[in-house]
């Protein structure tokens, strides 16, 4: 049990680096969906299942299309045309 939660720290700090680091914002987006996954187990691990569970709909999922849809909206969607993609 302990080497799972370890396990998902680790992922968590290394997806949490990759959103400030990468240079895409659709790779950002899927970091941060990365974090809040790997916060939904380690709220499994920690036996907190409907935690989890709203961790895993709302912060991976939910927040995850919201942040995907809004670079479409405002023209940074990779091959969108009103932009050239990821801008700096």
């Amino acid at each position: 049990m302990i080497e799972l939660a370890l396990i998902s720290v680790l992922v968590m700090i290394g997806a949490a680096l990759a959103v400030v680091f990468v240079r895409g914002l659709m790779a950002a987006v899927a970091a941060a969906a990365v974090v809040s996954l790997a916060l939904s187990v380690l709220f499994a691990v920690l036996r907190a299942p409907d935690v989890a569970l709203a961790e895993a709909a709302v912060g991976a999922g939910l927040s995850g299309v919201l942040l995907a849809l809004t670079l479409r909206r405002v023209g940074l969607w990779p091959g969108s045309p009103s932009g050239d993609g990821d801008r700096e």
